[in-house]
């Protein structure tokens, strides 16, 4: 442990489980001494995030349904009274319809489109909102893209647009909130095996074609994603904003 984040309050929103990025980064944030707030959809996935909470020494957990401004106004409040002041805020929250990641591009349905735009791009914006009403001090907001926001992936289709688009507010309100001394940057990781992922058509080819393609000629590790992660979150970076850092072996620089 460096204590990178010591007396620094964390609150990190998409650990389901210990598969996903955000588990990684929770675990790392814990690492470096952060007192950490961790978010569950509903009661189906409460009992697993309470339980990966106390592997890392008694996390609070809320429930929050980033779909519902209202739920998101009282998770907050309920933050604000325990903790008062938060330092740091990590979106790993994205969500399509199955079916819109198969198939063609251009059969995405209106109501596909608007709630995987609403659930995975509008929500950095909703809570990062509410955030910064508890970041008294300053702070660091961080979010997780992928490269098929810039680049077409088979089978990424609407994340893509939804990505693209989460990139987009990641400057807007690096803007914002920059003159309270609030940072907000995106991570842009690499392919990574996750549950989520396994909705993405043959993404076990993505896989094979970064060990092969990538400059590191590997695939980033979960681990990986969630060091960098630390560091936007730390004062060690309180100089970047608005960026979107590639943390992909390499894989962005590379043209086919």
């Amino acid at each position: 442990m460096s204590d990178l984040l010591k007396d620094k309050t964390i609150v990190i929103m998409g650990v389901r489980n210990k598969w996903s990025i955000a588990w990684a980064i929770a675990a790392a944030a814990h690492r470096e001494g952060a007192s950490l707030v961790l978010t569950y959809l509903g009661e189906r996935e409460k009992k697993d995030v309470e339980a990966l909470a106390r592997e890392l020494g008694g996390a609070d957990t809320y429930q929050l349904d980033v779909a519902s401004d209202s739920n998101i106004d009282d998770f907050f409040g309920s933050v604000k009274s325990r903790h008062g002041t938060i330092h740091g805020l990590v979106h790993a929250i994205a969500y399509a319809k199955a079916e819109e990641l198969q198939g063609r591009f251009a059969d995405t349905s209106r109501d596909g489109f608007a709630l995987a735009m609403d659930i995975s791009a509008y929500s950095l914006v909703a809570v990062s909102k509410r955030a910064a009403d508890l970041m008294d001090g300053g702070g660091s907001i961080v979010t997780l893209s992928y490269m098929g926001s810039e680049k077409v992936v088979p089978g990424y289709n609407v994340m893509g647009a939804a990505k693209a688009a989460l990139e987009a507010g990641v400057r807007y309100l690096a803007e914002d909130l920059g003159p309270s001394g609030i940072r907000v940057n995106a991570i842009s990781a690499g392919a990574v095996k996750t549950l989520s992922a396994r909705g993405i058509k043959d993404f076990s080819s993505i896989l094979e074609h970064t060990r092969q393609r990538a400059p590191l000629r590997k695939n980033i590790e979960p681990e990986e994603i969630a060091d960098a992660t630390v560091f936007l979150l730390s004062d060690m970076s309180k100089g970047i904003t608005g960026e979107v850092l590639h943390v992909d072996c390499g894989m962005n620089i590379i043209g086919v």
